[in-house]
């Protein structure tokens, strides 16, 4: 019986990136709106701005990160609320995922690891979303410190599993996308965290810049997965509800059963 196949899921990888930087830049615009922080354009700092109070002087605490956008009311409540359902789109596109890898390929190893980490993502993505940087720096640090690294581990074993799916010419063409978006990240990603940790206020806006970027990256990265979920089946669902069916089980060609040939063996040779 031909299985049915569920092209709509095509719809949630482009979701991800769409809703998620669409929501992101509203909550920028709101936070420089309310002159909670400085435009990403703005390369000129102060220490103190006493002695200015029009909503044009700019100090650390004005740097346009992320964490600062969604830091203060009205915006860390949409802030809160895109992270909480970018966290979870996360983790139903890393669960789809882990099943269409154990269809198509069978279990493997790297693949439950990326699964994991989506998932430890998700849980880092929705602590920074709810502990606000000024309010529980150290929770959402820890949640920051989580998410970030495990974001670029998860893309960087996706890369590897579609490199070892790859049968047509566009599956090469997508592991090649995301090789490139996962290398790319990883540079961005040094080049923040060690502009982060520095004092100067060029350096600590090129941080801010730069972490933008990469979460945009890793945004679009997932974006890359409505190349293989336009082709996901119900029996995509089924290998969540089966774990412990065979490898051999997902792909065609190797469930030939030995048995049949062994009971007629053995009635010929009883015949004669």
């Amino acid at each position: 019986m031909p299985l049915s196949k569920m092209p709509g899921w095509v719809i949630l990888p482009i979701t991800l990136p769409a809703f998620t930087i669409t929501g992101m830049w509203i909550v920028y615009a709101m936070a420089l709106s309310n002159n909670h922080i400085c435009p990403v354009s703005n390369w000129v700092y102060n220490h103190t701005c006493d002695s200015l109070n029009d909503g044009t002087c700019c100090t650390l605490d004005h740097i346009p990160l992320v964490s600062k956008c969604g830091n203060l009311p009205p915006e860390s409540c949409f802030f809160s609320l895109i992270c909480s359902l970018g966290s979870f789109m996360v983790m139903v596109i890393g669960l789809l995922r882990y099943a269409y890898v154990i269809e198509r390929y069978g279990p493997s190893l790297l693949n439950t690891v990326a699964f994991v980490l989506g998932w430890i993502c998700a849980a880092g993505l929705t602590m920074v979303g709810s502990f606000q940087v000024d309010h529980a720096k150290v929770l959402h640090y820890i949640g920051a410190g989580v998410a970030f690294p495990t974001s670029m581990m998860f893309i960087f074993f996706q890369s590897i599993l579609s490199y070892r799916m790859a049968h047509t010419y566009w599956n090469w063409w997508a592991g090649h996308i995301r090789c490139v978006l996962a290398l790319f990240g990883l540079v961005i990603l040094v080049l923040s965290g060690v502009f982060f940790i520095q004092e100067g206020f060029v350096l600590q806006h090129l941080a801010a810049l730069f972490e933008w970027i990469f979460i945009i990256n890793v945004l679009v990265y997932y974006g890359t997965f409505s190349f293989e979920f336009g082709a996901i089946t119900t029996d995509t669902f089924l290998v969540l509800l089966k774990a412990s069916r065979a490898p051999k089980s997902y792909k065609s060609g190797t469930s030939t059963p030995a048995t049949p040939h062994a009971h007629s063996t053995s009635e010929n040779l009883a015949m004669i």
